[in-house]
């Protein structure tokens, strides 16, 4: 089974799953409840409410009823405050994935279980090629929010069963689930119309699509239903396309090759930016070219900076983004971890100090830290974090004062696959931490 290939056994943190009470979540949560059972590990349940049904209070009731049943806990998260008028599933579905993040992190999962399947994907294709945004479907990714999601991979095992299947599955085990009518609308539904232009129950049927691969993707699987998982080969997804992948000094950004994919050099901007909005692809396309012909340049791209010289190229936060929106500075408290940039993670030793950006405080440094802010690029150093106390006095480096994690190498890990396995998420990280004798 695909979640014995990923998962550990016998450990004390929870798997996360997240459960609208939709059939396919149904069927997962009893799949999931049983693997759980024989590997020794706890199961969470995380049902969002977005509050856009007047019914979702007790669906959330059925769906806590339903997680007690097989032995998992639960736990829910609402969505408060006033909804968008418009482009409302994109804001919903990025609302989702924070709080079903922020429950898994504070319950201390690592791995959250989603029920997508391969009609999912073929919807998900039909969307994207009119002109919708959606990601790829992955049996393996990192969690979209951020930073909500750091560290945290999203685990999907049922991306080649059928949602019919499924269903089949349910009403023969005697089980439940909820229909929302929010699937109708939207371009999610119109998907499904135009891929199942059938009555519900009648099986599915591709349709406006040119290619034979979908429809060949989606025929045929699975229809022994859920007792015919199997797993597939596993191979891990290392990358080797990227040649050089070096955290500069402080973590202020990457030292890469130009030989560099488009989807690689977009990771490692989010990365190096903090920031969650991938770059426009002619615009990324465009910096690949440059690249690629290997001419001396300085751009800017998702809050990042790209300075290329002969030998070298270096990716960091872009310092005139950094001073048109200034981050917020952010107290600390004691213990608990804080992020600041979207960048580090800060857990401060004592009270009385907030983290703020070096800007402008650059001067005001001891000479000690000066003497280490000077082994980053003169154009990255105004980004780096600094401590000021709440009482006053010289700010400080914020390793000083606290335990810095950058958070750029492990998300950019995740980003390109080079971790396959629950086991991997505990692995130190290159770049991560500064060396012990750097202060």
């Amino acid at each position: 089974m695909r979640l014995n290939a990923r998962l550990q056994k016998h450990v004390d943190h929870p798997a996360a799953l997240a459960l609208s009470g939709g059939g396919d979540s149904m069927a997962l949560l009893g799949i999931a409840a049983a693997w759980a059972k024989r590997a020794g590990r706890r199961l969470l349940a995380i049902t969002v409410d977005h509050g856009l049904n007047p019914d979702s209070r007790d669906w959330s009731r059925r769906c806590e009823a339903a997680a007690r049943s097989v032995g998992a806990d639960w736990v829910e998260r609402r969505w408060e405050g006033e909804k968008p008028t418009t482009g409302l599933p994109a804001v919903a579905r990025r609302v989702r994935h924070g709080l079903i993040a922020e429950a898994a992190r504070d319950a201390g999962a690592k791995v959250v279980l989603f029920a997508h399947t391969a009609d999912d994907i073929a919807e998900s294709d039909w969307m994207r090629e009119r002109g919708a945004t959606l990601g790829r479907l992955r049996d393996w990714s990192p969690s979209p929010a951020w930073p909500e999601g750091r560290g945290l991979m999203l685990l999907r095992p049922m991306l080649g069963e059928r949602r019919e299947d499924l269903r089949d599955w349910l009403r023969a085990a005697g089980r439940d689930w909820i229909e929302d009518p929010g699937n109708v609308g939207f371009g999610r539904g119109q998907a499904r119309r135009a891929l199942n232009p059938l009555p519900e129950e009648e099986g599915l049927r591709l349709a406006e699509r040119s290619d034979a691969l979908l429809a060949e993707r989606v025929r045929g699987y699975g229809a022994a239903g859920l007792g015919a998982i199997t797993p597939r080969p596993f191979a891990p997804e290392r990358r080797q396309a990227v040649v050089r992948s070096i955290p500069l000094p402080l973590g202020e950004g990457f030292e890469v090759d130009r030989a560099i994919s488009a989807t690689e050099l977009a990771a490692i901007l989010l990365c190096a930016s903090g920031t969650d909005t991938p770059p426009h692809r002619d615009r990324l396309d465009a910096l690949i070219a440059k690249l690629t012909s290997g001419v001396d340049f300085t751009a800017t791209l998702s809050g990042a900076r790209i300075e290329t010289t002969a030998d070298r190229v270096l990716i960091g936060r872009e310092p005139g983004e950094l001073r048109r929106r200034r981050p917020p500075d952010v107290p600390l408290t004691p213990g608990v971890p804080a992020v600041w940039d979207g960048r580090y993670e800060i857990t401060a030793h004592a009270p009385g100090w907030t983290v703020t950006a070096a800007l402008g405080r650059l001067n005001a440094l001891a000479r000690p830290d000066r003497a280490i802010v000077n082994a980053v690029p003169a154009w990255a150093r105004s980004a780096l974090p600094v401590l000021i106390r709440d009482d006053g006095g010289a700010p400080v480096l914020a390793w000083r004062g606290a335990e810095v994690r950058n958070l750029a190498p492990r998300r950019l890990r995740l980003a390109l696959g080079e971790t396959t396995q629950e086991s991997d998420l505990d692995l130190a990280i290159h770049g991560e931490t500064p060396p012990p004798d750097l202060f």
